[in-house]
Order: structure tokens, then C-alpha cells, then sequence
């Protein structure tokens, strides 16, 4: 098994690319080792390595994101390791009872009745054209809200923490919206 592996935007975070599906559907994040426990036999081996702080899952990737002390260096040989074995045991990615294509983050999305189709437009925008190019970059951006003008998106593997994510925010994303959906002011990360 040859894994791959590729720089991210964010130099906290790496992406694993190990040939097959890791996850079947959606994104799953997970931010520190309790969140993990029961729920991927995989997340919970690579948070058992010394300075792993983040552990993203997406259809064919992994992101790994480390806390600000180990240099990728030594942490990169175990990381691929731990993936390499756990493939090859066969073992699946997710716990039985944790449904797959499940997100794990922040609560339900928040938006006036009036606005449901902006938010409509919103998504569909974000599915389409976001999504995609920050995927390859090992991340996800969510949808989380509209109110007054304002979009709120949830910044996931690799864009959580990433320092160019405001910029992605504010330039790319805010501009893409503001094109097509006048009622749109301004993007803001939650």
C-alpha cells in the first residue's frame, strides 16, 4: 500500500491520501481524542500519537493536524504507519454504530423563514463551487447560518486554523457570494 501525502495551505495540517475510500459520504472532524473515542478506531490510533491535536476525515483523505511543538519530520513516519496499518487490517474507518457520512461539529443552522431561498442559493453555491476547491486542500467549509447580510461558515480540517482562511473568507468566498446574491454582506467564520 503506497500512501501519499500533500502539504496543505495550513502548516499545522497534512493530507493522506491512502488510494481507496476512507469515508463513503459527507466529512467527519474531530478536534481532540475524547471526541474520537468509539466512534473511529482510526481517529482514536492517530490521536494515540505524541502531538496529533486533529483528525479529518474526507471521501478518499485524511488531514492530520498537529499541535504547534513536533516538526512534521518525525511525526509524518508514524502517522503513515498508523494508516497504513489500520487499512490493512481491514478494520473500517468508523464505528457500527456511528452512522457513516456523519458531521461532527458545531449545532444546527440558524436563518430567518423569509430567507430560505438566499440560503437555498447559499448551499447550493457552497456545494458546488467551494467545497470542492477546499477539499482538495485537505478541508471543509460548512453552512452554519444567514441573519442580516451575514454569512456564517464553519472552517474544518485543514481551514480550521489555517492562516490563509480569512483570506479565503474575505476575498474568495464573500466575493463569490456577493456576486450572485445581492443580499449578501459579509462572511464570517463560527
Amino acid at each position: 500500500m503506497f500512501i501519499q501525502t500533500e502539504a496543505t495551505p495550513n502548516p499545522a495540517t497534512l493530507k493522506f491520501l491512502p488510494g481507496q475510500t476512507v469515508i463513503a459520504s459527507g466529512t467527519i472532524d474531530f478536534r481532540n481524542a475524547d471526541e474520537a473515542q468509539g466512534k473511529s478506531p482510526l481517529a482514536e490510533r492517530l490521536f494515540d500519537l505524541q502531538g496529533v491535536e486533529g483528525v479529518f476525515f474526507g471521501h478518499d483523505f485524511v488531514t492530520v493536524t498537529k499541535a504547534g511543538e513536533p516538526d512534521w519530520q518525525h511525526m509524518k513516519p508514524a502517522i503513515l504507519g498508523t494508516i497504513m496499518e489500520h487499512f490493512m487490517s481491514e478494520t473500517p474507518v468508523m464505528s457500527q454504530d456511528v452512522k457513516a457520512g456523519t458531521e461532527t461539529g458545531s449545532g444546527q443552522e440558524f436563518f430567518d423563514e423569509g430567507d430560505e431561498d438566499i440560503v437555498e442559493t447559499i448551499k447550493d453555491l457552497l456545494e458546488t463551487r467551494v467545497r470542492p476547491a477546499v477539499a482538495q486542500d485537505g478541508g471543509d467549509i460548512t453552512f452554519r447560518g444567514f441573519k442580516a447580510g451575514v454569512v456564517y461558515l464553519e472552517m474544518r480540517g485543514a481551514c480550521a486554523g489555517c492562516p490563509s482562511s480569512t483570506a479565503t473568507l474575505q476575498h474568495g468566498i464573500q466575493n463569490l457570494l456577493k456576486h450572485f446574491i445581492p443580499q449578501v454582506e459579509a462572511v464570517e467564520a463560527v
